[in-house]
């Protein structure tokens, strides 16, 4: 009967302990970002170095963009909106511009404020290097893809995805960040932000 009970009690405080660990994040990636350094909406400097110690949300946009770029940045303010409303405060949104020909700062700068997001310091619009460079580091560092616009047109191809990066810097995971006509955006917007939530504890 005494070695039933101690089974038992071992048992159930295994249950308890996944039981605790399962309300914690779980990550779906670990794929670390190359390191970069470019240039943001206020003409400063953004390294992968300076968003080290918090977690971030990477997009990849362009402002002459006439299909999915601003539905996501629209998504992405209101996940800020929602983000704010949960008390996370520890966090970047990063937008990679794929034309980095046209969008120099001032334009990304324009481009952000037609969103109205509530809290754009928390934003990192960024520029800066060559297409060539951004077509690397979405393939390398996030799993994604930016192809250069066909000749005579000046729409660049390139994923829809938001990506979730830890403190440590790797894309820990993914969600499509234009939704879809089955699933909008606003349907899984809670689990992203439980996400976050659950990750910027994680570092805490």
């Amino acid at each position: 009967m005494r070695k039933f009970f101690t089974l038992f009690l071992i048992l159930s405080a295994v249950f308890l302990l996944n039981a605790c660990s399962s309300d914690g994040f779980k990550a779906d990636y670990k794929e670390k970002v190359k390191p970069f350094a470019f240039t943001n909406q206020h003409e400063e400097e953004v390294s992968l170095e300076d968003l080290k110690g918090e977690i971030w949300l990477a997009q990849f946009v362009f402002t002459n963009c006439t299909t999915v770029c601003g539905p996501m940045m629209y998504n992405m303010a209101e996940l800020q909106d929602a983000l704010i409303e949960e008390g996370v405060e520890d966090y970047k949104l990063v937008s990679f511009t794929v034309d980095p020909v046209f969008d120099k700062p001032d334009v990304l700068l324009d481009y952000l404020n037609r969103f109205a997001p509530q809290d754009p310091s928390k934003w990192e619009m960024l520029t800066g290097y060559r297409q060539d460079e951004i077509i690397e580091l979405a393939k390398k560092s996030f799993m994604t893809i930016v192809a250069p616009a066909r000749e005579g047109e000046d729409q660049v191809t390139h994923g829809v995805w938001f990506l979730l990066v830890d403190q440590e810097g790797n894309v820990v995971k993914m969600y499509n960040g234009a939704g879809t006509p089955e699933e909008p955006f606003q349907d899984y917007m809670d689990d992203i932000v439980e996400d976050m939530k659950n990750l910027s504890k994680q570092g805490a």
